[in-house]
């Protein structure tokens, strides 16, 4: 049975349905991070979970019981918001320790407690201090102690790094997840930053719209998004999403009328599932999926390079077939200026197909 179960999970404002009938396990030692844009519902969701929003329909269970009708306090959850929430007239130790005087434990213990995970958290030379007197980075690292001091069920972050700055981000990525893989709870985790969710969830659920398009690992949201919007929406650069018509039927590969060019391209012999010869289709390429040819060819994509973005040890090419912009990263240096023609080949195996209504056919 899974720590945290979703089922029809609904939350209406008025008219407006904010979160519609989502279903979700996360499991223990799970972490969950749900991923979207602006006001797709995900913190709408998290709030739903912690009882800081009652749902309109639905159950939440955590631990295997039902708490739809019990109060934040009472459901042995422990949450790390956006702003830290720090008592500012208490110092880091008793920030931390603030949650455990509940639980009527000893002076000792309390202590015990603190110092452990003062420790795991990087905090022991900053124990004295209040937060007025701490850097961001060391304000977010009391925040996200004082919620895992207690040892609850399960943890909730409601976008805890944004906030931070690049750098700062980068660290406390890899201290939360060092941290959460050593607490064995199940764990939500609220985020619109692609590479957070990337790098600490076991799984995403991507949502758009109060829905869930698609819950999976990391790999294969990036490398089998289930339709359009997780393929635009995951990734960076973004993914190539290119719209044409099936040209002939082929056993194993696709023949495309798209951009004013008839590209014939690979697609491990699942030509079967695509829709007849006339019928449109869009296929998905990743930036860097593509390798330069030196010549044009059935199998590749030929325009001129439009604008040169230098990204450190790589650089992005936009090239103009026609009114579409086809992003191609390769490696810095290649000797290529604004004008210049350029034929690109996508790689085998790196070719998405997706249906009229956005599902993702193959490969």
């Amino acid at each position: 049975m899974a720590e945290i179960e979703l089922r029809g999970l609904t939350k209406r404002f008025g008219k407006m349905i904010a979160v519609n009938a989502v279903d979700l396990d996360v499991e223990a030692g799970e972490v969950m991070c749900l991923l979207g844009p602006s006001g797709c519902g995900k913190t709408t969701t998290l709030r739903m979970i912690a009882g800081l929003e009652w749902a309109s329909a639905g159950d939440i269970t955590i631990a295997g019981k039902r708490v739809n009708d019990l109060r934040p306090a009472q459901r042995d959850i422990a949450m790390v918001f956006q702003f830290y929430a720090l008592y500012p007239s208490l110092t880091v130790a008793e920030n931390l320790a603030f949650p455990l005087h509940v639980e009527k434990q000893t002076r000792e213990q309390i202590a015990a407690r603190v110092r452990r995970i003062a420790k795991l958290l990087e905090l022991e030379h900053v124990l004295d201090r209040l937060p007025g007197r701490l850097a961001e980075g060391e304000k977010q690292r009391v925040a996200v102690g004082r919620a895992v001091i207690r040892d609850p069920t399960c943890f909730l972050f409601d976008e805890p790094l944004s906030r931070l700055d690049i750098a700062l981000r980068q660290e406390m990525r890899g201290q939360i997840k060092t941290l959460l893989s050593g607490l064995k709870r199940a764990t939500v985790i609220v985020t619109h930053d692609q590479i957070e969710a990337l790098t600490i969830g076991n799984r995403i659920a991507v949502m758009r719209d109060g829905l869930i398009e698609q819950v999976a690992t990391p790999h294969d949201i990036f490398a089998t998004p289930a339709n359009l919007f997780v393929a635009g929406f995951i990734g960076t650069p973004q993914m190539n999403l290119v719209e044409g018509t099936r040209a002939e039927n082929t056993d194993d590969r696709l023949a495309l009328s798209a951009l004013g060019q008839r590209v014939i391209l690979p697609i491990d012999g699942t030509a079967r599932t695509l829709p007849p010869v006339g019928e449109p289709l869009t296929i998905g390429i990743r930036p860097r999926a593509f390798e330069p040819v030196n010549e044009t060819g059935p199998d590749r994509f030929s325009g001129n390079i439009d604008v040169i973005e230098p990204l450190g040890a790589e650089t992005l090419l936009h090239i103009s077939l026609g009114d579409h912009d086809l992003r191609v990263v390769l490696p810095r240096g290649a000797g290529l200026r604004p004008g210049d023609r350029l034929h690109v080949r996508p790689l085998d195996g790196q070719v998405l197909v997706f249906a009229a209504d956005g599902r993702r056919l193959a490969p």
